[in-house]
């Protein structure tokens, strides 16, 4: 007998013509619960699943009263369980999730249990896309080139991938060289509806192990990204527990100006979101200029809802939704199922003003948006176009603390002379080959790709001889069309085709010092490249296709010469990198490249040609034509009927139905050629990319007993400001040969050519320890300033023994021996904690490092939660109280005394014991948030609180 309580709200309806099916009605539950009505229609989707799912047990008729009563201003105290229809991962956070899983059936064998006990109970997507690294580009072999480094690189992760696919029956993979995981998700693998085995239907929604899972808003699905140890949760059938948002109304009127992008309408939403502080909160759109967004554009929008600190950015499905599934190629019934579900449960259309309650509103003009960049350091600082010169100018001699460079003013205009030698003699010659400035990060793999200084990208352009090469300060180093952000919309990808053919047309070259890249995500894009002749322009600027994925976005966009390298750390140069993505933190994209703007794709590629953002765009010619003239950026610029009259190339619904049928069809032949283990359980052969995670080591049925909270005579790891990002904690990028990670892979015999990233080497936990705090560019504010103020970089600390003496070394050697000693450790931190990608290893790394609290002014979403999931504790600062007003140094010992109960929120003690042995005591804030957090706290994470309740069902 059915346990829901609701069970009257079933009801018939038909999907499609000559089909009947079933669904929980919300209208029905309207009935009883009038206020629904004016729910927003994000919350209604979360209130359909609370009451499917309602089994009286995980979900209860209280959770859907609780839901179905939401009001728009209240204090936010109870959690809701949301069941979600699908997980959706991507490869960097996908294999040490798939390496949890294989290790939960390794604990369950060890236990003598049924090790199919542990499955995914909804459906798992991977797609693998954010392995490729651009180290070909310029040339039309390019993409091969780099898939095969890839397969080379990766091959035992694929091998594991593999595996997976054949011991989990729910568990897919989407090969290399289909697209990003957002793009693909939007374009293929989201359904709108689904539907149950006895023909239930219900509202498509999902969870992904990346934070720009939001893309799949911008079509009326409810999803967002969550650390892979809550991902794994949902796909092992638990509800993700959130706290009740708040419902954020963002009123749209009228329309885009002519020249303006989506990519400068997104920069403006998130620049104003973050200004309205929408963290932790749902961002629903609405309104007349809603209705005339396109569901890329939406898409957009969506996407970059971690950048503005939302937990969504939603879109309702409309008739644009519905023109979108049939132009990528959704069957005709799954497409009119859709639309009659949406109907049927009255919630079709994007609302008009006045039509929902939310709990604050925010209008914009779409009419007031402006051409925009962001950058330097933080995708919420927008930069209007004709402003980006002036704007560096003034950051290049501010203070770090202000988003400067804190450089001499008098060295902005500093050049650095790069000789321009042959591939073998050390001298240029005109008729060698056309080879890139830029040098693939692996040259050593490949002779016939070594970096030069020559100029040129495209093999189609003859060799050109440059001269002497200098770069300097503001020079662009890096300029790639990249990122799930705007390689999804057909407008902004047509547009830097229109306005590449023009400025091919007016003779205008990339500068040689630049490194360029097209990276797609789908193959899609590319064939309406192709198809509407705007490929080859881009391709004689160097923006041929370098492979189809997450690329310079999340750093993976290969390396620069040695020389140019030499040359920026010599003069301690300020160069930039432009790309069309939406994260641009420090050290992200190289670590050697300061400035990083993000861009739609068509200025991406003017300034590629402009060589360098000390120009302003505005007042200023992007460079000469062949005849001598200046040629200005309104010379070149596409107008949005140009654009309009390309757009039939784009949706294309037999096209899309063609390339995403050879997932399974065709998935290329370097897939074809991956064989790993089978079996049911993995059997871990000795790999430097896989190993066994040490998390359900002495793993025991029994539910720990409850015993003290209490943190004593702890160290104090790091000490950091603000918007540390998981970047900083957990870096996804390059592995340097003297950091403890590298040191490993060479006792373990890796040379240094074959480290690959961080981000590759996920699924192995001895080298994700040792990465952990170890970015490049983090500042431990432990370590004393130098004499002319500035701060010493990467992450080192000061390791103090038992008698007081301090010892500077790298955070993992000193976390080493305070877990040698039995002495547990904390980190202080300043505002927006953990911003950035969700990264389960950036929460791992601080537990496997000994760290048993973090306390901190504020924490981002996901990272916090993650924290909390891997049994460590997040604590706030109250007030305006921070470990600077506390005039703590790091000498200090640390006490943390929380509720012995652990209610969520409440206040704990932090006790300060000073080294001249004096002590004081501040209330902090347990950001455990809710009851179920609770009790992941207390079985030691989340892992071993859904392994204790699968194998006991």
């Amino acid at each position: 007998m059915s346990q829901n309580a609701f069970d009257h709200t079933l009801q018939n309806f038909r999907p499609a013509t000559g089909k009947s099916g079933k669904f929980y009605s919300l209208p029905k539950l309207a009935e009883q619960f009038p206020k629904i009505k004016r729910l927003p229609v994000s919350m209604r989707i979360v209130l359909e699943s609370v009451l499917r799912n309602c089994d009286g047990q995980k979900v209860t008729a209280e959770h859907v009263q609780q839901v179905a009563n939401w009001f728009p201003n209240a204090d936010r105290t109870t959690e809701i369980p949301f069941t979600v229809a699908r997980v959706v991962l991507q490869d960097f956070t996908g294999v040490p999730l798939l390496a949890d899983l294989a290790a939960m059936r390794s604990a369950a064998q060890r236990l003598g249990k049924n090790v199919n006990a542990i499955e995914p109970l909804v459906p798992v997507d991977l797609v693998v896309d954010h392995s490729v690294m651009v180290d070909y580009y310029g040339t039309r072999d390019a993409l091969d080139l780099n898939m095969k480094l890839e397969f080379q690189r990766n091959r035992e992760r694929y091998q594991f991938m593999k595996w997976g696919m054949q011991a989990f029956d729910t568990f897919g993979v989407v090969p290399p060289g289909f697209g990003i995981v957002h793009q693909v998700n939007l374009e293929y693998l989201a359904r709108g509806v689904h539907k149950t085995g006895d023909d239930v239907y219900y509202f498509d929604s999902l969870v992904g192990t990346d934070s720009h899972t939001t893309m799949i808003n911008g079509i009326g699905v409810v999803g967002w990204g969550v650390g892979g140890i809550e991902g794994e949760a949902a796909m092992l059938g638990q509800p993700v527990y959130f706290l009740t948002p708040d419902v954020v109304g963002f009123e749209f009127k009228g329309r885009l100006r002519e020249g303006c992008t989506a990519t400068d309408l997104v920069l403006t939403v998130t620049e104003l979101l973050r200004k309205h502080k929408v963290v932790g909160k749902f961002v629903e759109f609405f309104g007349e200029g809603t209705r005339s967004l396109s569901v890329p554009d939406r898409a957009t929008i969506g996407n970059m809802a971690p950048e503005y600190g939302a937990t969504m950015g939603f879109f309702p499905v409309d008739e644009k939704t519905i023109e979108y599934f049939e132009g990528t190629g959704r069957s005709k019934e799954e497409v009119k199922a859709l639309e009659a579900y949406f109907r049927a449960q009255q919630m079709f259309g994007v609302p008009a003003a006045g039509e929902i309650d939310y709990s604050s509103v925010v209008t914009l003009d779409l009419g007031t948006v402006t051409p925009s960049l962001s950058g330097p350091k933080r995708p919420q600082d927008r930069i209007e176009i004709g402003k980006v010169a002036s704007t560096f100018k003034s950051l290049f001699s501010k203070p770090v603390a202000d988003n400067g460079f804190n450089q001499a003013p008098e060295l902005l205009l500093t050049r650095h002379l790069l000789d321009a030698p042959d591939q073998e003699h050390g001298t240029h010659t005109p008729d060698s080959p056309p080879t890139p400035v830029a040098a693939p990060r692996f040259e050593m793999e490949m002779e016939a790709n070594k970096p030069t200084l020559t100029a040129s990208h495209a093999m189609s352009v003859p060799p050109v001889e440059v001269g002497p090469i200098t770069i300097g300060n503001g020079d662009v180093l890096i300029a790639a069309i990249t990122s799930c952000t705007n390689t999804s919309n057909p407008g902004v990808m047509l547009a830097a085709g229109l306005l590449a053919k023009k400025a091919v047309e007016k003779g205008l070259r990339v500068k040689p010092h630049v490194k360029t890249s097209l990276a797609p995500g789908s193959r899609i894009v590319t064939e309406y490249l192709t198809k509407s002749g705007l490929l080859p322009y881009l391709e004689q600027l160097g923006f041929t296709v370098a492979g189809y994925g997450c690329t310079t976005c999340i750093g993976n966009a290969g390396d620069l010469t040695p020389e140019i390298n030499e040359a920026i750390t010599k003069s301690d140069l300020v160069c930039a990198a432009v790309l069309s993505g939406n994260r641009n933190f420090e050290a992200r994209i190289h670590p050697n490249l300061k400035a990083n703007f993000l861009a739609s794709p068509p200025l991406v590629v003017a300034y590629a040609i402009a060589g360098t953002v000390l120009k302003d765009l505005m007042t200023e010619p992007v460079g000469q034509g062949e005849d001598g003239k200046d040629v200005w950026l309104g010379d070149i610029w596409p107008s949005s009927d140009e654009i309009h009259k390309l757009m039939k190339y784009a949706m294309n619904g037999k096209a899309f139905g063609a390339n995403y049928s050879k997932v399974q069809s065709d998935p290329g032949a370097l897939w074809e050629q991956i064989h790993g283990v089978s079996g049911e359980t993995y059997s871990w052969p000795k790999s430097t990319y896989i190993a066994e995670p040490p998390f359900f080591d002495g793993f025991a049925l029994a539910e720990p007993e409850a015993g003290s909270v209490e943190i004593r005579q702890a160290r104090v790891m790091a000490m950091f400001g603000d918007s540390i990002t998981t970047d900083h904690i957990s870096p996804a990028g390059s592995i340097k040969e003297s950091s403890p990670a590298g040191r490993w892979l060479i006792e373990h015999g890796v040379l240094k050519p074959d480290f690959n990233s961080y981000g590759a080497r996920r699924g192995n936990h001895e080298v994700m320890m040792r990465g952990t705090f170890a970015n490049v560019r983090i500042k431990n504010l432990m370590i004393p300033a130098r004499a002319d103020g500035s701060r010493e970089e990467g992450g080192v600390t000061l390791y103090r023994d038992a008698q007081g003496n301090t010892e500077k070394m790298f955070i993992y050697d000193a976390a080493m021996k305070y877990i040698a000693e039995g002495r547990p450790t904390v980190v202080f931190a300043g505002e927006e904690y953990g911003t950035g990608s969700s990264r389960d290893w950036a929460a791992k790394g601080t537990l496997l490092l000994g760290i048993k609290a973090v306390v901190a002014r504020s924490f981002e979403r996901i990272h916090r939660s993650n924290l909390v999931g891997m049994g460590v504790l997040p604590l706030q600062f109250q007030g305006s109280t921070t470990w600077q007003s506390l005039r703590l140094d790091g000498s200090e010992l640390i006490a943390v005394i929380p509720d012995p109960d652990l209610r969520p929120q409440s206040d704990a003690q932090l006790i300060v014991t000073r080294a001249d042995g004096s002590t004081e005591e501040h209330t902090v804030t347990l950001r455990i948030d809710t009851p179920i957090e609770v009790e992941y706290y207390r079985n030691g994470g989340i892992l071993p609180f859904v392994m204790r309740q699968l194998l006991q069902e």
